[in-house]
């Protein structure tokens, strides 16, 4: 393979971009994307197009017109006759609960106004998560909300549904109940009581078996613990203790197992705290895509994934050589070298070392697990003691329950939390096996793909509505607790349960049946588990305001008794041809959330794309500014060349299916990879026929495991291209530079590129700094170096060359401005680079906090979607397998602000506290602003995406259909009433919560007291599961903001330009090992 000699000065956001490509340099450079402000005029039946439009009537006063002469809707507000003694209005009231969806699972603390919940926050009396979370538990109040959710029990009558009652459900099935085997499916199930229920009801039913799977699987993981020290269960990891750690294809910064935990912890060793003695982990990934993971990894070694096995035996033998064990046939893979070196670094930090897996092998997991064993980690960075419930899916159990299900032995299915008729590679057979079943009951609380063929439904109800708990890590327990009476006529699905069950253990008289139950349960079993409370009363109240209960355990004793040669003979044998693998995403995972809005425009960290999963194509260098995406796969010639946008017909075991591709640094050579979770047929709105179904396309091992790979893949180009290609890369951005034309052009995108002296409006000849990186051996050179020998110049040095540079701004340096803003309160926020891992949870938490508008993929195809915060991807190093950047992006609320003095209306003006504010009624759409700011941070509302009601086009597309997403009053009670809910015409940006600095300001006045240092958090603060955001008053000396404005890595982006931004970072530093690739 050919690879560009690393450069570590270039930093670039995309292969168009180093291309050159004309046409995409030319279409970029647009500053309002595609269309302007008159969409879609053939809807609105104008014959005009915009030029014209705009020609007779001017921008600014065409734009006020036809803002001016709509009617903005009028909504009233109905007064409480007897308001309810616990809801103060205007005053939120937080509820410590739990978000559980299978194995996912976060403490929160959940926000509620006036009885609606409208956010979650992270519990940070929570050992695991710590008052981090993620963007699917930052999403999951608005699945609440679901207009598509089942309202009622539903029966199938001959292929109609009908609306029943929960008597006349729960009669007909006592009559069907126990004539039969039968089988209740679910994913993994973390609740101890809900564990206890279920045993009531086999009680009652002794020919009953419950079957867990989970749609993206660590049945080997468990498989192979059980082989090797006789315990069926996930390790404790703990990456915090881990000076290297290596991860074969375990995403578990992203989707892996417990993203949130591992996060917090890998981010712990990533921060530069001592300049002076800096140290940090040193991370090594192997795998063949990018994963969210892999990109922040500081080595990544790339191997297709059949190849994956080889690799793992590689590593052990070199490690077993080592210490003197022994070793097992395999491990001649291209990548033997690469292993042996990393085993050299392993076998220097035995007992601070980690090594994970994310294969679904039971070989190549007992393999890892024998690396762990020669490095002495075990009791040290993983072990047995509170060990992951996460994950107790076996693959096996839903292989041999389909079997049963087509022989006709199962007389009743009951489906609870699954959807097997989709998130199956069998799901056909699965499908053939419900028509031979005479009951299907499903516990679903929307319809799914499993639960429109079930002869009942039982709906559940959502997380928000329930009593509950959970048990994510052995001894670590929380409780859930309702915030909002059920909407709809729901019942919790354990409460039907021990109702078919007859069970004596529940009060079906009881108002809340299930949570006397719930209580009685810890009474018995939680409460002697104890000793600091001496009355259950006060170990329940303290349990339900606190949210968790944790029992710290002691490491059990093991020892390793597996067959590594065994092992080593099971591990996948490599494949041939062009090679896919199938990952989950962050936001869709494996499709339970599909249905979820928020999620589906959030874009993918890695690829950028939203509403939609693509094929990853992979490039190849060759040496003179071209990336060639064809000749990489097998069987294709030179002439077929690939573009992002492109459709191509992919066929994998004779199935065929036409995908959208793009091109995707870091993907390995003759490979591809695809998302799963996409293509739902049956669910919300938002989910359905959003995207490809890829489970068709994978199987099982011999051991009935799931492979998230396949082999021999054909793809077929020219089939067209996607019109609507949502990939938001190069929307808003500020970095793009190239040739256009055969000519050097500077575009309002980039800002990492050298400019020429009289270029630009700084006037200057410059490097403009948007990232700042370097190596951690380097960081002195980094910092100081004087530049005279050619290279780059120290941070220190550019830093001091802009105080030259700013007398030639528009914006020069200005003493009075420092002076002013010096008094009082001054807010700032800190993005620490070496903790962020671009894992979006920040961006969907702005979404919930500040009622930003979902657009559809429509209009952020045209460059229109409306998030505050957007997170910059940028790669430098390697072409072909480059390290990564993420580098979260909102309004910088600069104390010179050029996008304040350009409005003619003084809609957007600074406070006295630092903030750069909007007064939205001011605001006239001029957009001057936008096209002022050079950040690229401000969003123009060019429709009513909020309620869809002022003009035909407003309509948001959606799935081909035009629909007012989010105007029906259920949806909107997720809005947050302290923040305005913008209009067409309107200019809108990130506000630094200032709902949340008046609501902390206004209760230390009341108690006459100044504001404490983190008293005021923003919200994406808050809902980072790694800690990267500080938020505070920069003139509050001593202050967590303070000290990292003044950390030695700290930088300002476009500081040159004396725009004076309130939002600083620090400098990203990466430990890689260039020996090892």
């Amino acid at each position: 393979m050919k690879h560009q000699e690393q450069n570590n000065q270039e930093v670039w956001i995309g292969v168009e971009q180093l291309e050159n490509d004309p046409n995409f340099l030319q279409s970029i450079g647009k500053e309002f994307g595609r269309d302007g402000l008159m969409a879609r005029e053939e809807a609105m039946e104008v014959k005009a197009n915009r030029r014209d439009f705009l020609k007779f009537l001017g921008f600014s006063v065409s734009a006020a017109t036809v803002a001016a002469s709509c009617d903005i809707p009028v909504k009233r507000a109905i007064p409480y006759v007897t308001k309810p003694d616990e809801i103060v209005p205007g005053v939120a009231s937080y509820y410590a609960s739990s978000f559980v969806n299978g194995g996912d699972y976060c403490a929160v603390l959940v926000k509620t106004r006036e009885g609606r919940p409208i956010k979650v926050e992270g519990n940070a009396l929570s050992g695991i998560t710590r008052g981090g979370t993620s963007a699917r538990a930052q999403a999951s109040v608005l699945s609440l909300y679901d207009t598509n959710r089942y309202q009622a029990p539903m029966k199938n009558d001959g292929g109609t549904w009908n609306k029943t009652t929960w008597d006349n459900l729960d009669k007909e099935l006592a009559g069907k109940l126990g004539k039969g085997a039968i089988r209740i499916v679910t994913n993994t199930l973390l609740s101890p009581t809900a564990q206890k229920a279920l045993g009531e009801f086999l009680a009652a039913y002794p020919d009953a078996k419950v079957v867990t799977y989970d749609a993206v699987s660590s049945s080997a993981l468990l498989q192979a613990n059980e082989a090797s020290f006789g315990i069926r269960a996930v390790p404790n990891y703990q990456f915090d203790k881990a000076d290297v750690v290596v991860s074969f294809g375990a995403d578990f910064l992203g989707t892996w197992i417990s993203p949130i935990e591992y996060a917090r912890q890998y981010a712990s060793k990533r921060r530069i705290d001592d300049i002076k003695k800096p140290s940090m982990s040193h991370h090594i990934q192997v795998e063949s895509a990018m994963t969210l993971t892999g990109s922040n990894a500081d080595n990544r070694i790339l191997v297709k994934p059949s190849e994956m096995g080889q690799a793992i035996v590689a590593l052990y033998n070199a490690v077993a050589a080592k210490a003197g064990s022994q070793t097992v046939r395999g491990g001649q893979s291209g990548v033997a070298d690469a292993m042996a070196k990393v085993a050299d670094k392993l076998w220097s930090s035995r007992g601070r070392s980690l090594v994970v897996c994310g294969t679904n092998n039971t070989g190549e997991q007992i393999l890892v697990n024998a690396i762990n064993n020669l490095l002495d980690n075990y009791g040290h960075t993983l072990g047995f003691a509170n060990a992951s419930l996460q994950r107790q899916g076996i693959d096996g159990d839903v292989k041999n329950l389909i079997a049963e299900m087509n022989a006709g032995k199962v007389a009743t299915l009951i489906v609870w939390g699954a959807n097997p008729a989709f998130d199956l590679p069998d799901a056909d057979l699965f499908k053939k096996g419900m028509e031979k079943t005479p009951t299907k009951i499903s516990l679903a609380y929307s319809p799914d793909e499993t639960s429109v063929l079930c002869d009942y439904v039982a709906p559940n109800h959502h997380y928000l509505e329930s009593w509950g708990d959970a048990q994510p890590k052995s001894g670590f327990f929380s409780l859930i607790q309702p915030t909002i009476a059920p909407l709809f006529d729901t019942r919790q699905a354990e409460e039907s349960l021990l109702r078919w069950a007859n069970s004596i253990n529940i009060n079906k008289d009881a108002e809340q049946p299930y949570y006397e139950y719930l209580n009685a349960n810890w009474q018995a079993n939680m409460f002697n588990r104890q000793s600091h409370f001496a009355t259950f009363r006060a170990f329940w109240d303290s349990t339900l305001h606190d949210g968790v209960f944790e029992i710290k355990e002691q490491e059990p004793a093991y020892t390793f008794g597996a067959d590594v040669a065994a092992a080593a003979a099971k591990v996948t044998k490599p494949g041939s041809g062009l090679e896919i693998s199938f990952i989950e995403t962050v936001n869709v995972g494996a499709g339970q959330y599909a249905d979820n809005p928020w999620l589906q425009e959030m874009p993918d960290p890695v690829s950028r794309c939203v509403w939609g999963n693509y094929l990853a194509i992979p490039i190849e260098f060759d040496g003179n500014r071209r990336f060639d995406g064809a000749g990489v796969f097998a069987g294709l010639n030179k002439n077929e060349y690939f573009k992002s946008a492109d459709k191509v017909e992919v066929t994998i075991n004779g199935q065929p299916q036409t995908i959208t591709c793009v091109r995707q640094f870091g993907q390995k050579k003759d490979t591809t990879a695809i998302a799963l979770g996409y293509g739902r047929r049956v669910s919300g709105q938002c989910g359905i026929g959003i995207g490809t179904n890829v489970y068709p396309w994978m199987k099982r091992d011999a051991d009935g495991n799931v492979q998230y790979f396949a082999t021999n893949v054909e793809v077929k180009p020219g089939v067209g291209v996607d019109d609507e290609f949502a990939c938001v890369q190069y929307h808003h951005t500020m970095g793009v530079k190239g040739k256009v034309n055969g000519s050097e052009e500077e575009l309002n995108i980039d800002e990492v590129a050298l400019m020429a002296l009289g270029k630009g409006f700084q006037g200057s000849l410059t490097e403009r700094s948007v990232i700042e990186k370097t190596h951690i051996k380097d960081l002195d050179h980094f910092l100081h170096h004087d530049g005279k020998d050619g290279q780059r110049e120290g941070l220190y040095v550019r830093r001091a060359h802009h105080e030259h540079l700013n007398e030639q701004t528009l914006y020069p340096y200005d003493k009075y401005v420092e002076e002013k803003y010096s008094q009082g309160h001054h807010w700032g926020l800190h993005v620490d680079l070496n903790a962020c891992i671009g894992c979006g949870a920040c961006q969907v938490a702005c979404v919930a906090e500040n009622n930003v508008a979902i657009v559809g993929k429509h209009e952020v195809y045209r460059h229109h979607e409306m998030s505050w915060l957007r997170i910059d991807r940028y790669f430098y190093g390697d072409y072909e397998n480059p390290n990564v950047v993420y580098q979260p992006m909102m309004c910088q609320h600069c104390d010179n602000a050029p996008c304040e003095n350009v409005c003619p209306v003084s809609a957007t003006n600074h406070s006295a506290e630092g903030l750069n504010q909007m007064a939205y009624n001011r605001c006239i759409g001029t957009r001057y602003c936008a096209n002022n700011c050079p950040y690229k941070v401000r969003r123009f509302n060019w429709m009513d995406y909020s309620t869809a009601d002022l003009f035909p086009v407003n309509e948001v597309s959606l799935n081909g259909e035009e629909v007012p997403f989010g105007a029906d009053n259920l949806t909107r009670m997720v809005l947050n009433p302290d923040v305005t809910v913008r209009v067409r015409g309107v200019m809108e940006k990130c506000s630094f919560c200032v709902q949340r600095i008046q609501e902390a300001k206004l209760t230390a006045k009341k108690e006459g007291r100044a504001l404490q240092d983190g008293e005021v958090k923003s919200a994406c603060q808050t809902a980072c599961p790694t800690g990267a955001i500080t938020f505070g008053d920069t003139n509050m000396k001593g202050s967590a903001i303070d000290e990292k404005f003044h950390h030695p890595l700290n930088y300002i982006v476009l500081e040159e330009l004396n725009v004076r931004p309130s939002v600083q970072y620090t400098t990203k530093v990466n430990n890689r090992d260039e020996s090892i690739s």
